[in-house]
């Protein structure tokens, strides 16, 4: 990067933010979401395909019990009834065990399932896996990132900006 008139006065983190590019998903809109096997917090197998003629909120966060993903799961708590009758099934994905998951589900009485995904395979295979910045620090990780499902397992919406306080909103919009 070049020194000049507008970045001899930014800061470490202006000039950080105008050149790093988070990770986004290789996966579209349009295209067949990619089918998973895995746990959900009570060890019970979960598959994309037990869902089929379900529309599905597929929302992928990076750990239990922290300030983001709490703000963003109470949020879909919150609105739980409004995706039932519209026909969704919730369901969040991070790499915490099924005991993490438990705990905070339990401690936010959060009314839907959280998959455990320990060994990274639907992370990979939804490509939410890279880098993130965190004031100033660079570092790999689950990028927050939402995908709608629909009835027919085709991806209607990916939401890679994720406003974790009003995430209902952006989902249904």
């Amino acid at each position: 990067m070049v020194i000049d008139k507008k970045t001899k006065h930014m800061s470490i983190t202006e000039i950080t933010d105008m050149v790093f590019k988070k990770h986004m998903t290789s996966l579209q809109e349009g295209q067949k979401a990619p089918d998973f096997k895995t746990t959900d917090e009570n060890g019970n197998t979960v598959c994309l395909s037990d869902f089929k003629g379900k529309k599905v909120v597929l929302y992928f966060y990076p750990k239990d019990d922290t300030a983001g993903c709490t703000t963003e799961s109470c949020n879909l708590r919150d609105n739980y009834r409004v995706f039932q009758k519209q026909g969704y099934e919730v369901l969040g994905v991070s790499a915490d065990d099924e005991k993490s998951h438990r705990k905070f589900i339990y401690k936010y009485s959060l009314p839907f399932r959280l998959l455990a995904d320990t060994d990274h395979q639907l992370i990979k295979a939804y490509d939410v896996w890279g880098s993130k910045m965190l004031f100033g620090k660079f570092y790999d990780g689950i990028v927050r990132t939402t995908f709608v499902i629909s009835e027919q397992g085709i991806i209607e919406k990916i939401i890679t900006d994720v406003d974790t306080g009003n995430h209902t909103e952006q989902i249904l919009a």
